[in-house]
């Protein structure tokens, strides 16, 4: 199998309405959406040489976009200070891992190094996750922190991907009202 290759000067018109949508769903805002988009177009240009091809390139595109969200909320709120971050968590929780959808290293974004934010972001996801309801929580673990495939998954549980899908769909929605609510 050949690696992927990078073609930049096509990402406008190839990926651009669907980084888009992504980043729509995520922000709220059009206008920071589009500024997230144009970010990650200039963030994938800037670190094309380290792209390996191991990845299709929207779904690069796509991982590095993530930071950029990831990135935007985090900006917001080192803004409010900390002092208003409140959350509980459950040190019994089975949800150990890494709670990010997917990794990629963003070398022109400083905040992801820094380690109080990290952890404090990832104490209330995982505070989150123990709020879904007990099917949902699993699902999504399973898929986004262990990585576990569709038909792997589809088959434990007995359900189909469709299901999958919906169940992983309101589990994101509920976690990034969540977050909102206590970290963002």
């Amino acid at each position: 199998m050949t690696a992927h290759q990078l073609h930049p000067d096509t990402w406008v018109d190839a990926y651009a309405d669907y980084l888009f949508n992504y980043a729509i769903t995520r922000v709220s805002d059009a206008e920071i959406a589009k500024d997230l988009v144009q970010e990650t177009f200039f963030a994938g240009l800037k670190s094309a040489k380290n792209y390996k091809g191991d990845a299709a390139e929207r779904t690069w595109l796509i991982a590095i976009l993530k930071r950029k969200v990831i990135d935007y909320y985090r900006k917001i709120n080192s803004n409010k200070g900390k002092a208003e971050v409140r959350m509980s968590y459950s040190s019994a929780s089975d949800a150990e891992g890494d709670w990010m959808e997917e990794q990629v290293a963003d070398p022109f974004s400083t905040l992801e190094n820094s380690p109080i934010e990290n952890e404090e972001l990832g104490l209330a996801i995982h505070a989150c996750i123990s709020k879904l309801p007990q099917k949902q929580a699993q699902v999504f673990k399973m898929k986004t922190i262990q990585g576990i495939s569709t038909e792997d998954i589809c088959n434990e549980l007995a359900i189909n991907p469709s299901n999958l899908w919906v169940m992983i769909h309101r589990a994101r929605t509920a976690l990034m009202g969540c977050l909102n609510d206590n970290w963002f």
